[in-house]
């Protein structure tokens, strides 16, 4: 494998050693998954149902008021318990022997409350009042989402260390690590992404064996700061939590969220320009600390509200509890037992479509089926066409563009699929053989490239200036550019789902919204879990407002100093901001409830094109600042969540993502400078060597946005005389239909399916394509409905215990497989060339139908 650019030093590192590092690796994680038996006593402070106890072996005891559960056994004070699903309970219970209540106050060290006299009469009346009373208390304390009340734990143990030496050492390898390795794959051919779930995983067996393995003393600091243990004592839950929170960070900047390096390589790369490196550096952290700015100030709106749920949180936690907690030997596999399972199955699966049968990916039986028919193969190729009879059975095919349809409410998938039925199997057909919209025919039906009318691929150097802006005379000359039909609907869509997503939000939850931001948080509802983080410290809003304003002010000097490189004025900045924070909160709903996070890139680079046109540097920063805060905003907010459900007290969350921020956005930067300083031709693909990996298609597609929206401009294709002018009309579309929706669910309140119809998330069934394909999204919504439907309604046991877990495998497994082939097969060019390491056999699709259009490859009508 090489780590280095290719005119440095390569090591490499053997096939053979990298298997039996795998398998070293995994036998390591199954010994040590076990969690250690603690031998003293603890309570955990919970519900009404009363504290739990844990014994010196973990032995548990198990409520008889919980429905379903076996009777307990005799327990002084709390009691934990464990229902047949695994899952922990605690309750509230009545010493028979004395005659009186015993409740919950392990928290405040005090003793038995006192009892009401009706509950010491033994009459039939006295009984049933208090168990009516009782589960009147749990109803109005329990979490109103059932997926959270059957997932996560309503207990917390605040005893538990959280900041340890251990979390900080493996959180910031952790941060570290993965910026570094998602920030170099990022620019090579086959871009790489590696998840914070693999960090995961691999810092469990690290920090058990940190905890057997330090001396369980105190380091003192210097000029009195205090001290520190090396070891406080077994490895925990939470502590795992807060190295994940960590990871996060270099997922977040080096992922598929690492806009503002896309931009920095454009500007370097592309546009050749001699940008400081002090410059970039405020570009990429001022973006991150931005976000995390509108975060703070969002987290009473998309936090603490237990109806803002944050459906992908589930799988975290479920992930967490198999890995931390101890299963009653009911019937069936435990959750450890169960992932480790399906992790090796989905780790050795992964080997077929990843590498040794890649057609798996995209099943196109169709295309075998008329081998010579253009229109058949653009109807059933998963891969250039429509889709239709396609399949994948590949989990990353099934994942990769609107996440694991496992953690995705049915409801949010039934919108998904009325969106994607009507637009790909309705609207796009009738636009391309019907009436030929913008003349479709001469195009393929599905592409991201851009075209001639001659149906070629636009060559964009032919309308730049040795400046790299817009020879306007040359664009006369060489003509207008061409989206392919499906693409340019997809554009379309954007605009309509920009203001259906403030339409709606207004009208279904602009009513709470007010309310709390008058700070009526007394008649708003507080679940379980919102009441056990009161315990804790909160992180105060000046904190965040701090780091929002620095920010702010940092980017509008860099806007002064920096004028001619960034393009983008002091006014554009302040636009910018003011764009990301009113379309922060309510994306944000959506995406917490839905679990599908409506995208405007394209209209902050419509809105600044038409301000700015001619400008693209100006276009990327906009889209930064304007759009990609708002992304890196909501990644915050979904691991505060996450901290809400696990109990992580707010001040460590908040110095964990600040830390994790600064490291990973410095790191990630000194990485990809790095790189473009010391690899030549970097990302130019017509003078590096035909074989060279660093040929950048991610930032190759940030650099054709930039030309389309910044340099050519909207005006020039969305205009009065542009070929898709018709298209702004979707705007006024989008606003408008969540209107009669809304009206409907007040004509008719005790129809509850009403409100739950949601346009921005119909419109997100077309959303990201392309690149994601029809095949994508239809077994998304295929698997998303077997799991959370079917699954849910008839086997709801095995989809409490089991569904989360189940997802969390499937993207451990995948995603170590990748990483193993990456770098023992694929980065030492050991492809393989058969029947089924070509995709989709399609190779009609792309064709288009025009008369006298013609294409290399394709048939002239």
């Amino acid at each position: 494998m090489s780590w280095g650019p290719t005119n440095s030093r390569v090591d490499h590192f053997g096939q053979r050693e990298v298997h039996t590092f795998a398998f070293l690796y995994l036998a390591g994680i199954y010994h040590l998954s076990t969690p250690p038996e603690v031998p003293r006593r603890f309570c955990h402070v919970g519900t009404s149902r009363g504290a739990r106890c844990s014994g010196a072996r973990g032995v548990t005891a198990t409520a008889a008021l919980v429905k379903g559960l076996a009777a307990p056994s005799r327990c002084s004070r709390g009691v934990s318990t464990r229902g047949a699903d695994g899952m922990k309970r605690h309750a509230t219970w009545r010493d028979t022997s004395a005659k009186r209540h015993v409740s919950d106050e392990c928290e405040r060290g005090v003793g038995p409350v006192s009892v009401p006299p009706h509950r010491l009469r033994g009459d039939e009346e006295g009984k049933q009042q208090q168990q009516q009373e009782q589960l009147e208390q749990e109803q109005q304390q329990q979490c109103p989402v059932e997926e959270v009340a059957l997932v996560v734990p309503e207990t917390d143990d605040p005893s538990l260390p959280v900041m340890t030496f251990r979390a900080w050492v493996l959180g910031l390898a952790s941060c570290t690590l993965l910026i570094f390795l998602n920030t170099f794959f990022t620019f090579r051919t086959q871009p790489l992404t590696i998840s914070g779930i693999l960090m995961q995983i691999a810092v469990l067996p690290l920090g058990r064996f940190m905890a057997s393995a330090l001396p369980r003393r105190d380091v003192r600091l210097p000029w009195g700061l205090g001290s520190f243990s090396l070891n406080p004592g077994p490895f925990n839950i939470k502590e795992h939590v807060i190295i994940t929170i960590f990871a996060n960070c270099g997922v977040s900047y080096g992922g598929g969220d690492a806009y503002s390096i896309g931009a920095i390589t454009v500007m370097k790369a592309y546009y050749k320009q001699s940008l400081s490196f002090l410059c970039a550096l405020l570009i990429v952290l001022t973006t991150q600390v931005l976000g995390y700015g509108w975060a703070g100030l969002l987290r009473r709106y998309l936090v603490e509200p237990a109806e803002m749920w944050w459906p992908s949180n589930l799988a975290q936690v479920s992930l967490f509890r198999a890995l931390h907690e101890k299963d009653s030997r009911s019937k069936g596999l435990t959750r450890m037992q169960f992932f480790l399972t399906f992790f090796v199955a989905s780790f050795a699966y992964y080997a077929l479509p990843g590498y040794l049968f890649p057609i798996l990916t995209f099943f196109s039986w169709v295309c075998w089926a008329w081998p010579n028919s253009i229109t058949a193969q653009q109807i059933g190729s998963g891969y250039h066409g429509l889709g239709v009879g396609a399949f994948t059975l590949d989990w990353a095919g099934i994942s990769a563009y609107h996440g694991s349809p496992l953690v995705t409410p049915w409801f949010s998938i039934v919108n998904v699929a009325v969106g994607f039925i009507m637009f790909i199997y309705i609207i796009v057909p009738i636009c391309y053989w019907k009436f030929n919209t913008f003349d479709a025919r001469k195009l393929p039906i599905f592409s991201n490239q851009l075209f001639t009318s001659a149906g070629q691929k636009y060559d964009t150097t032919k309308i730049l200036t040795p400046d790299f802006d817009l020879n306007v005379a040359a664009y006369d000359s060489y003509g207008k550019l061409y989206l392919s039909p499906l693409f340019a609907l997809s554009i379309g869509s954007g605009f309509a789902r920009f203001t259906a997503t403030l339409t709606h939000v207004f009208l279904f939850h602009g009513s709470d919204i007010w309310r709390q931001s008058k700070s009526a948080m007394s008649s708003v509802k507080e679940d379980i879990h919102a009441k056990l983080m009161k315990r804790y410290k909160q992180v105060p809003q000046w904190w965040f407002l701090l780091l929002l304003v620095g920010s702010i002010v940092l980017s509008l000097m860099m806007s002064f100093i920096w004028k001619e490189e960034v393009q983008l004025p002091w006014w554009g900045m302040v636009f910018a901001f003011g764009l990301a924070f009113i379309v922060t909160l309510p994306i944000g709903v959506i995406q917490a409830t839905t679990n599908q996070q409506p995208g405007y890139d394209i209209i902050a680079q419509f809105m600044i094109g038409y301000v700015l046109p001619g400008k693209p540097i100006a276009n990327l920063l906009f889209k930064i600042y304007g759009r990609i805060s708002t992304i890196h905003a909501l990644s915050f907010l979904a691991d505060l969540k996450l901290g809400h459900y696990m109990k992580i007290p707010p001040r460590c969350m908040y110095t964990a993502q600040l830390v994790g921020t600064l490291v990973a956005g410095v790191v990630n930067l000194a990485v990809a400078w790095w790189m473009l300083e010391s690899i030549e031709n970097i990302c130019d693909v017509d003078a590096l060597h035909p074989d060279s990996p660093w040929t950048c298609p991610k930032y190759r597609v940030t650099f054709d946005a930039s030309v389309i929206w910044g340099l050519i401009g909207p005006g020039r294709l969305f205009g009065h005389h542009g070929l898709y002018r018709n298209l702004v009309w979707l705007f006024l579309v989008g606003a408008f239909l969540p209107v009669p929706i809304w009206v409907l669910s007040k004509m008719f309140p005790e129809k509850k399916w009403i409100p739950l119809i949601n346009i921005p998330v119909i419109s997100y069934g077309f959303a990201g394509m392309p690149p994601a394909t029809p095949t994508n999204i239809a077994s998304w919504l295929i698997t998303g409905t077997i799991f959370n439907y079917f699954v849910f309604k008839y086997r709801k046991g095995w989809w409490q215990k089991y569904n989360y877990v189940l997802s969390a495998a499937l993207d451990a497994g995948t995603a170590f497989m990748g990483v193993l082939l990456f770098f023992a097969l694929q980065n030492e060019n050991r492809n393989l060339a058969w029947w089924g390491t070509e995709i989709d056999h399609c190779p009609l699709a792309s064709c288009p139908t025009a008369p006298g259009i013609s294409v290399k490859g394709c048939p002239v009508f």
